[in-house]
């Protein structure tokens, strides 16, 4: 049965942590690992809430849209990957260590939602320098409601990457989507009647992080959203053990 997002409490993060590592047991890459995660909450947090019943959209749950993200070097990229990002640097040349936030897994209302590869602006979001990624305001403030500076993150010293050994997991939490500088797809927030956006992470062996996001049409209390700190620590298990030759799946290759 679809638990209420809006309640979400001891029992059912308890509930949802063994549901979760049990989903994506077995995956072959982290690719698949993180598909199988989306997946599992975008179906998990499928009870109807009033405003998805009146709204009569596809899907009709409290959660419209879930994806997983992780950063990952431009040189490790496929070609298709590459060119994605380049079209969003623009004229900035791209440096092969350059960190992109790779979309890894992507499940909602939508059929083309439930791709990675048919996203049509987020599959590999360059971060180059802090700077612009200060002009991508929810980029930058995940990054910083996990507790991490920005120049930690678009170039990840060996020191970071043994301090974030020891980090407890983030949460990145907007209870008011409607009007929020943080969420700059205000059309998207109206169109899919998005009352709350959350997301939580951490780090993983390489220093790059990963950040599971939900966009929600109920209101998220912060108790409620501190609780996914411990939904955190289920998907680092999931995508630790991945060596860096198995972030993507062969097929998507």
């Amino acid at each position: 049965m679809p638990t209420d997002l809006k309640s979400f409490g001891l029992t059912e993060m308890l509930r949802c942590s063994v549901a979760l590592r049990h989903a994506a047991s077995g995956a072959g890459s982290m690719e698949d690992a993180a598909k199988r995660i989306c997946r599992y909450l975008y179906a998990e947090f499928g009870a109807m809430s009033t405003a998805a019943g009146a709204s009569g959209r596809m899907g009709g749950g409290d959660c419209a849209l879930v994806r997983l993200y992780k950063t990952h070097p431009y040189s490790g990229l496929d070609p298709s990957l590459r060119r994605f990002a380049d079209k969003a640097l623009g004229a900035t040349k791209a440096k092969p260590e350059m960190r992109c936030l790779t979309l890894l897994g992507s499940a909602g209302d939508e059929p083309g939602w439930n791709d990675r590869t048919t996203s049509r602006g987020h599959r590999a979001i360059p971060l180059p320098s802090p700077r612009i990624v200060e002009q991508a305001p929810m980029v930058a403030q995940l990054i910083r409601q996990f507790g991490l500076d920005l120049a930690d993150v678009v170039s990840p010293s060996p020191e970071f990457v043994r301090e974030m050994a020891g980090r407890s997991y983030g949460v990145f939490h907007v209870e008011n989507a409607a009007g929020s500088p943080f969420i700059p797809a205000q059309d998207f927030v109206e169109r899919y009647g998005i009352r709350s956006v959350i997301g939580f992470g951490g780090s993983l062996r390489s220093g790059d992080i990963f950040a599971t996001l939900m966009f929600a049409r109920v209101e998220i209390s912060p108790d409620v959203a501190e609780r996914f700190r411990t939904i955190a620590l289920d998907v680092k298990s999931a995508l630790f053990n991945f060596e860096e030759d198995q972030v993507f799946s062969t097929g998507s290759r």
